[in-house]
């Protein structure tokens, strides 16, 4: 039985490891042929060996979403590979944790520039392509950061609050070409990025590692437990596999219950 996403070409930034790892396995089980996008080489390998392995399609892509030219040529390299680009996962993300005092301005641009920057640019990418073919699908990974503020986030939480507008306009713009646009806003997930931040936050915030998982991290969800990698790669799969208008320009939390709306 052909599989949601049978033949389409997917592109996945950020996907040697994490939700981007996730997604990347996710979208091969269901027939897509990948491309595996990161910055580190032997990790964006090793991932696209893992996937055809299991059978699956996937072509390493090594990228730094924050450089206009590295974005280009890469892109370039899938459509060459493919001959389309029907999905483009803009997931790369990093955090910094600082009260707003002590961060440097040259953190708070690195921050943008790999989740603000980095989307514009395969954004503007994938768009020339599914323009010529006639449409395509672009998923934002957001955040319910994307909905709420957090201590010591300031740069993260501005970022991800700017995908949404992001996200927005692309669905406008691209819905004439047959282009959907939305972000996918998971709460916590036990992610490398997330577990960097317990003890980082522990420190900021006087509090023991636990306490920061148990009343910051999931103190407002409707079970205390963790948005888990199957919860946002179900999403995305869902997402990318649905075929109308009816859901372009908006965002999705998928987060047991943190911010409701």
């Amino acid at each position: 039985m052909p599989g949601r996403l049978t033949e389409r070409v997917a592109l996945v930034t950020g996907a040697a490891s994490g939700i981007g790892w996730a997604i990347a396995r996710a979208f091969a089980r269901e027939g897509a042929r990948v491309a595996v996008s990161d910055l580190d080489r032997p990790r964006t390998e090793q991932a696209a060996a893992q996937i055809l392995a299991d059978g699956g399609q996937a072509l390493p892509v090594v990228m730094d979403v924050t450089r206009e030219e590295e974005v280009e040529a890469a892109t370039a390299q899938v459509i060459q590979a493919y001959g389309r680009l029907d999905i483009l996962v803009s997931n790369a993300g990093i955090q910094i944790v600082s009260p707003l005092t002590e961060l440097s301005f040259a953190q708070w641009r690195q921050v943008q520039a790999v989740h603000l920057d980095g989307a514009f640019l395969t954004t503007r990418a994938a768009l020339r392509q599914m323009y010529r073919q006639g449409g395509g699908t672009i998923l934002y990974m957001g955040s319910v950061h994307s909905k709420e503020a957090s201590l010591l986030k300031a740069p993260y939480v501005a970022a991800k609050h700017g995908l949404l507008g992001l996200a927005r306009v692309a669905a406008k713009e691209g819905a004439a070409h047959g282009v959907r646009a939305n972000v996918i806003c998971p709460g916590f997930v036990r992610t490398p990025l997330v577990d960097r931040q317990i003890p980082e936050q522990a420190k900021a915030l006087g509090l023991s590692e636990e306490e920061v998982v148990r009343t910051v991290m999931l103190k407002e969800t409707v079970d205390g437990q963790f948005t888990t990698l199957e919860d946002v790669a179900a999403t995305a799969v869902f997402l990318a596999s649905f075929e109308s208008n009816a859901l372009t320009g908006q965002s999705l939390i998928v987060s047991h219950g943190w911010h409701l709306q």
